[in-house]
């Protein structure tokens, strides 16, 4: 089946920090022929890296805790346990943001860096696409509050060993997509990832 899309028109609703645009469009249905005319609208915002950071020496995680609005409106508890993260800007590439955010959001000199994977977080509503890294770090070095202050960033670094974090998962403590799968990631591959690190 050849799939089309009939972009008819395009609009930006909010030209903020994030960019709202609108679009009515027809695309390719699985029974034939062309949708309707429908209009959706997507959040603009750049490609995005996150970091799991890992000492496979320790087998402890660094993980950071911070003010989220989204929790808030929806009425869940406003500071969540998540992992690095954070925007590629103009001119950067995601291996460099790994490093950035990790030093500005946790304090953590990574030592060496590998892509798990490459996702749209949210695809039916956001264009946002992610990087997830596996970062290694001697989380003995870990500890405090971080973020920038030109950003509003209050950032609380927790070090914690990996199985208590995959516990906390498990116990819906951990409510943000991204770290729910780096963290399934690492359990599954923990093995292997010791065997590269400690070895290397």
């Amino acid at each position: 089946m050849e799939k089309k899309i009939d972009l008819i028109d395009k609009a930006i609703v909010y030209p903020g920090f994030f960019r709202m645009e609108k679009y009515w469009l027809k695309h390719s249905l699985y029974a034939g022929g062309l949708s309707p005319k429908i209009s959706r609208e997507c959040l603009i915002r750049n490609d995005c890296v996150a970091v799991l950071l890992y000492d496979p020496i320790t087998d402890e995680i660094v993980m950071i805790e911070q003010f989220r609005i989204g929790a808030m409106v929806h009425g869940k508890n406003a500071w969540l346990v998540e992992i690095v993260a954070g925007g590629i800007e103009q001119g950067e590439d995601a291996i460099s943001v790994a490093h950035r955010e990790a030093f500005e959001e946790a304090g953590c000199v990574i030592q060496e860096l590998f892509e798990i994977a490459s996702f749209y977080t949210s695809p039916g509503c956001s264009a946002e696409w992610l990087t997830l890294f596996c970062g290694k770090v001697d989380s003995r070095q870990v500890a405090g509050i971080h973020g920038l202050k030109d950003e509003h960033e209050d950032i609380l670094v927790h070090t914690i060993p990996l199985e208590k974090a995959y516990q906390m998962l498990v116990n819906g403590e951990i409510m943000s997509a991204i770290p729910i799968i780096a963290l399934q990631w690492l359990m599954l591959n923990k093995e292997q990832v010791k065997k590269r690190w400690i070895h290397s």
